[in-house]
C-alpha cells in the first residue's frame, strides 16, 4: 500500500549543531498493521533534552521526539482503527515472538526493539520521530485511541511519561496507605494524581521548586521542601511513625536514595525510575536493604497495557486534575531550537510543539 506525502522535519546531527530543517517528499509504501501518521502535537521529553545536551547517545543523523498524538491519514490491515482516528503509540516497537515480548512481560526490553524518536534517518522510511509533520508507524508498535474529552495537550506526554509512571505505580505489591514521591516534575506529579485516584489516604512529592508546589498540590499530594534533606525526612516521619509503605524516585539524583531507604517502612518497596543514566552508582550496602526487608524495584519505559491505562486515566480525571496546565502553548516546527530553549529553563512541566498553523 503506496502514500506520498510532503513531510517536514526537524534533523538532530550532533551536540552543539543547530537542528536542520527539511521539507522533503516521502513515497512510502505501507506493509500490513502500518500506518502513517500526521503528528498534530508533539513534546519534548527530559531524555531528548539530554541527547541534545550531549549527556546521551543516538543513533544521528535522527528525527528527535516521541511524545505526541496525531492523526492517522493512511493505514494498511489495522483492525479497531481507520482514517481520521486520533491517536497515540507505544515509544518501542517489538517483535512480538522473542522471550523478553512472550515469557517475561517486557515487550519494552524485546531482542528487535525499535524506539520512536532514537532511530536514524536512514532506518525505514526515516520517519521515525515525532519533530516531524508525519510519522511512520511499524506493525509492532501499539496504538490507542484518544477519546474526543482528552485535549491534544493532555494526550501528548502520555505515551513516555504517563505510561511509565503506570507501569512504576503498578510495582508495588499492594496499594499503598502512605507514599512519598521523590521529584516533582512530570514524572512526580503524574506519580501523585494516579497514587491518589488508587486511594493512597498520604502522598508526598519531595520538590525543591517552590514553583512546582500548587501543582503538586493539584495532583493530590503534599509538597515538601526538599532543601534541606534531614529536615524533610522528619517532616514525613513525624506524619507516617516508622515510614510509608513505597517511595518512587524520579528525580534522577543518585544522592536520594539514602533518603528513600531512611523514609521506607520495614518490607517497604522501593521504585526506582529517574536515575536512568550513567552518573547512579546508589553508594548503599546489601546490609541496609536485608535488614530492612524491602524490596527494590526498577522501572524502565512500559508495555502496551500501560498506554491503554495511561490514556484511561486521562478520561476518567480530565475533570479532576489540570493536565493541560502541564504543557505549554506549541511552538511551530520550524522554532524548534526556541522551543528546546525554554525547555532548558525547566519553566514548563512540557514544552509542546505544532506542525500545523491553528
Amino acid at each position: 500500500m503506496g502514500t506520498t506525502i510532503q513531510a517536514q522535519f526537524q534533523v538532530f546531527e550532533e551536540t552543539g549543531k543547530p537542528f536542520q530543517f527539511k521539507n522533503k517528499e516521502f513515497q512510502t509504501t505501507l506493509g500490513p498493521g502500518e500506518a502513517m501518521v500526521k503528528i498534530i502535537l508533539s513534546t519534548i521529553c527530559g531524555s531528548d533534552i539530554n541527547t541534545i545536551e550531549g549527556k546521551r547517545k543516538e543513533d544521528i543523523p535522527c528525527i528527535l521526539g516521541h511524545e505526541a498524538v496525531g492523526e492517522i491519514i493512511a493505514i494498511n490491515s489495522r483492525e479497531g482503527f481507520s482514517l481520521g482516528d486520533r491517536v497515540t503509540w507505544t515509544i518501542a516497537d517489538s517483535c512480538g515472538k522473542c522471550p523478553a515480548c512472550t515469557e517475561y512481560g517486557l515487550p519494552e526490553k524485546c531482542y528487535e526493539l525499535f524506539k520512536y524518536g532514537h532511530g536514524s534517518i536512514h532506518n525505514g522510511s526515516g520517519l521515525n520521530g515525532c519533530y516531524a509533520s508525519h510519522i511512520h508507524i511499524r506493525k509492532g508498535t501499539h496504538m490507542v485511541k484518544v477519546p474526543n474529552s482528552v485535549s491534544d495537550k493532555a494526550a501528548a506526554p502520555a505515551n513516555c511519561a504517563l505510561a511509565t509512571m503506570v507501569n512504576a505505580v503498578s510495582q508495588t505489591k499492594a496499594i499503598p496507605k502512605k507514599a512519598v514521591v521523590q521529584g516533582g516534575g512530570l514524572l512526580g506529579v503524574y506519580a501523585c494524581g494516579l497514587l491518589k485516584e488508587a486511594g493512597v489516604s498520604q502522598i508526598f512529592c519531595l520538590e525543591v521548586n517552590e514553583n512546582r508546589f500548587q501543582l503538586i498540590e493539584d495532583f493530590g499530594a503534599i509538597p515538601v521542601d526538599a532543601k534541606d534533606g534531614q529536615k524533610a525526612v522528619q517532616f514525613i516521619l513525624d506524619r507516617t511513625g516508622d515510614g510509608v509503605d513505597a517511595v518512587f524516585e524520579v528525580a534522577g539524583i543518585k544522592e536520594l536514595i539514602s533518603q528513600g531507604l531512611a523514609l521506607l517502612r520495614p518490607g517497604g518497596d522501593y521504585i526506582l525510575v529517574g536515575l536512568v543514566h550513567p552518573d547512579s552508582e546508589m553508594g548503599i550496602t546489601a546490609e541496609q536493604i536485608i535488614r530492612k526487608c524491602i524490596r527494590i524495584k526498577g522501572v524502565h519505559n512500559y508495555a502496551p497495557w500501560h498506554l491503554d491505562e495511561s490514556i484511561a486515566f486521562l478520561e476518567r480525571n480530565i475533570g479532576r486534575f489540570p493536565f493541560d496546565e502541564l504543557v505549554r502553548p506549541p511552538f511551530k516546527l520550524n522554532e524548534i531550537q526556541e522551543a528546546v530553549h525554554e525547555a532548558q529553563k525547566q519553566k514548563w512541566m512540557r514544552v509542546s510543539v505544532k506542525p500545523y498553523k491553528t
